[in-house]
């Protein structure tokens, strides 16, 4: 797989990583939830309450007879939309204005109404900035309603009277001008012609047609036009914007964190970076030497032991290709490089390796801490030794190279010289005493003309008996080998070196060192970029330096 298609593939998002997500990338979760609530905090506290009062009005048919059973559909004559249109309509706004003594478009953006399905009811709701204000709305509202509309009816009434009364008068005069045309007298005896029948019948048809008019005319005016009751008045208490405040906060908190966890895997998918040793090794296309463990309060063990084990696999390499310094690389300066190059070189010292440590000045208190701790958790044990010890065993020249390789005198019988400044410890600053294989030999420190101090240290001896801290070389006895540490650029050319590389980002030395030497890459877990590594990759391979592999670590606490 070349490294653009690993870079350009997304990481399938688990069941475990719903909830590893929104807890690695807490800020955000916290920053939503903070800021939902304190939006639901500032409208509780800094926007008035708002009253909403409810008045029921029912509403029913106009009927002449209201004591009579209606006839079938009697009951759902009513136009629902139509009453709801009268009851927002602007004679039932102007007046309610008028009588709240409003602006009526502000009556008008309070008041509302509804109307249930399959019902005759109207429930008209007032919000008010007061309990009292939102009643007087409520019932006003109602009231002015059932007013409209019962002159309306009243209305529809008189014109319908007037109507009848037009017909009356009109039928009334239709008779009249019949009954001229009837003779004036006439004897019992006579029989009426029948013209004169006509006459009558057509008189009497009149007649009678004036007493229908008259009939539904009477009817018309009987009628009772109220067009409704109210049945339910808006009154005291009534609920207002505020009072379910303790639920507006807790429905803030709960989606506030929804909110937040949305915003956290959207910003998981934004950010690509590595997740897991499956990934690097898909972008770096070298196998991982280790996995390290976020240093912490109590984790500095746990990241030594990790340590320890990277060190077996660089063991192997560092057999065969001695005398080539191990560069430990990484793109920026808070992926845990420095923490993982000083446990390394400690792991090292610890399997007997004589170790110089390079780092750069910045470097330096932190790879001073790491190592007296492993200095307090691996005391120094007694070097044996032997005039016919080997180079690099335990021996003279082991302890010549403590003393950076200067001439030493032919030592006395039983006796070792060693060239160099004085090893000095707490105990015995001028000479040191040690087993041998003859009991009585003894080990010395001798200084010679011109030499780079050096400085055999523990917790209690840093930074003692020098003007210069920087000039001086520190050295470190753990176990049964050495770490010395120096500044970058002043490691000797052979022997196992070990580089605090300074971020390839910013500094090329360690490329450069690189390219004599091996490199160690340093991926953090959820915190390296997938383009970064890509990057530091293609320059490594741009300047022809060869990675042995790479090293992961905890991520942000690293």
């Amino acid at each position: 797989m070349t490294d653009s298609v690993a870079a350009s593939r997304q990481r399938v998002v688990g069941f475990a990583d719903v909830v590893r997500i929104p807890l690695r990338r807490w800020r955000i979760v916290l920053t939503a939830t903070a800021a939902v609530t304190l939006a639901v905090l500032a409208y509780l506290f800094f926007f008035p309450a708002t009253y909403r009062a409810t008045t029921v009005v029912v509403l029913r048919p106009v009927v002449t007879d209201p004591f009579t059973l209606p006839s079938s559909g009697a009951d759902r004559a009513i136009n629902m939309t139509a009453e709801n249109g009268i009851a927002l309509g602007n004679d039932v706004i102007d007046s309610t204005a008028r009588i709240l003594n409003r602006d009526p478009e502000a009556v008008r953006e309070s008041l509302t109404t509804e109307v249930p399905t399959g019902g005759q009811v109207l429930r008209f709701q007032y919000a008010g900035d007061s309990e009292r204000s939102a009643i007087t709305g409520a019932n006003t509202a109602a009231e002015t309603y059932l007013r409209v509309r019962e002159d309306i009816y009243k209305q529809q009434r008189a014109g319908l009277i007037l109507s009848y009364d037009n017909t009356i008068k009109q039928v009334t005069g239709q008779r009249l001008a019949v009954q001229k045309a009837l003779p004036n007298q006439k004897s019992s005896t006579d029989t009426a012609s029948p013209r004169t029948q006509a006459t009558l019948d057509q008189v009497s048809a009149l007649n009678d047609q004036i007493a229908q008019l008259a009939n539904a005319r009477a009817k018309v005016s009987s009628a009772d036009l109220s067009p409704g009751s109210i049945t339910a008045a808006a009154r005291s208490p009534i609920p207002s914007s505020h009072d379910a405040g303790l639920l507006y906060l807790l429905g803030a908190v709960l989606g506030g964190l929804l909110l937040g966890m949305v915003a956290a895997h959207a910003r998981e998918a934004l950010d690509r970076r590595v997740r897991s040793v499956d990934q690097a090794a898909d972008l770096i296309g070298l196998p991982a030497l280790g996995v390290v463990r976020a240093v912490g309060r109590h984790h500095d063990e746990a990241a030594a032991a990790d340590a320890r084990y990277v060190s077996l696999a660089v063991l192997k390499w560092i057999d065969r290709h001695p005398d080539r310094a191990l560069v430990v690389l990484s793109g920026r300066n808070d992926e845990g490089r420095t923490t993982v190059t000083g446990n390394l070189a400690v792991a090292l010292a610890e399997a007997g390796q004589d170790v110089t440590l390079a780092a750069p000045p910045e470097s330096h208190e932190e790879l001073k801490r790491v190592l007296f701790a492993a200095q307090k958790r691996t005391p120094p044990r007694p070097r044996t030794l032997s005039p016919s010890a080997p180079a690099g065993v335990n021996g003279s020249a082991t302890a010549g190279r403590l003393g950076m390789g200067g001439t030493a005198a032919t030592p006395a019988p039983g006796v070792t010289r060693i060239a160099g400044s004085g090893l000095r410890t707490a105990d015995a600053p001028t000479q040191v005493q040690t087993t041998s294989a003859d009991p009585e030999a003894t080990l010395i420190m001798e200084a010679p003309v011109r030499q780079t101090p050096v400085v055999a240290a523990g917790p209690n001896t840093a930074g003692s008996g020098a003007a210069d801290p920087d000039s001086r070389l520190l050295v470190v006895l753990i176990g049964g080998g050495v770490v010395r540490l120096c500044a970058l650029g002043e490691e000797p050319d052979s022997g196992v070196v070990v580089i605090d590389a300074p971020p390839s980002d910013t500094d090329e030395r360690g490329v450069r060192a690189a390219q004599t030497g091996v490199a160690v890459l340093v991926v953090a877990r959820d915190r390296t970029r997938n383009g970064e590594l890509t990057r530091l990759v293609d320059r490594l391979r741009s300047a022809g330096a060869q990675t042995v592999g790479f090293v992961l670590t905890g991520g942000r606490g690293a």
